[in-house]
């Protein structure tokens, strides 16, 4: 079930990304920001084909899909959904942004990206048209020095949003905002794990256990498929 009907009205954030394999780091990020934001749920939402990935290997969608289930299965504000799975077609974050707006609506929508993909927003799909349909929070890695906030907004948005120093966020006339949010959380990449599966190492502790088995069982990640 990818929107429960009872999620209107509540703080909803929305985690992209391909999963290639979900792992620790993406659990305790996200744990980190409901946390910070006081959201009542969190979307895990694996992306088909992401229009900004090429040389990267994926393994099947599917797979994808059933590895976020098996890693968010024992939080009850974690939830997977294949809404762009469902779709044909690139996976856009505005597609997706816009099926949480029309399935959750009045859910107050928040979307959850990286630093290294924002500096990049001027690329995506309909870009400017997302700050005014959910608030923005922007994530950097653990151990990675940003600029201040201030300095951070890609020249595509400083039209379009204000800086409140008060609150050390940016403002949107629609009422939403964007936040830039250093993670503190693990310090581990998919690239990493696939790297070991490769090499045939032990992933142990760094995926949760159900994902380390999925793989084995399903012989993921293994050297001829994971060619780069």
């Amino acid at each position: 079930m990818n929107t429960p009907s009872d999620d209107r009205g509540l703080k909803i954030g929305i985690f992209g990304g391909t999963f290639n394999p979900i792992h620790l780091g993406h659990l305790r990020s996200a744990e980190e920001i409901r946390d910070t934001f006081a959201l009542d749920r969190i979307y895990f939402v694996p992306a088909a084909r992401p229009p900004h990935r090429s040389g990267d290997t994926l393994v099947a969608a599917p797979y994808r899909l059933r590895m976020v289930e098996l890693a968010v299965a024992d939080n009850p504000f974690f939830q997977a959904s294949a809404v762009e799975l469902e779709r044909t077609g690139p996976s856009y974050s505005i597609d997706t942004i816009r099926h949480f707006r029309r399935t959750l609506d009045p859910a107050a929508l928040f979307f959850i990206v990286g630093l290294d993909a924002f500096r990049d927003i001027h690329t995506w799909k309909d870009y400017a048209t997302i700050p005014a349909l959910c608030h923005l929070i922007v994530t950097s890695r653990p151990g990675v020095v940003s600029p201040l906030p201030e300095q951070l907004l890609p020249v595509a948005l400083q039209a379009a949003l204000w800086y409140d120093p008060a609150h050390t966020m940016y403002r949107h006339p629609s009422g939403h905002s964007l936040v830039f949010h250093e993670i503190h959380g693990l310090q581990i990449s998919a690239s990493q794990v696939r790297a070991l599966l490769r090499q045939r190492q032990s992933i142990r502790y760094l995926v949760p256990a159900p994902v380390a088995a999925y793989i084995a069982d399903n012989a993921l990640y293994q050297p001829e498929e994971c060619a780069e």
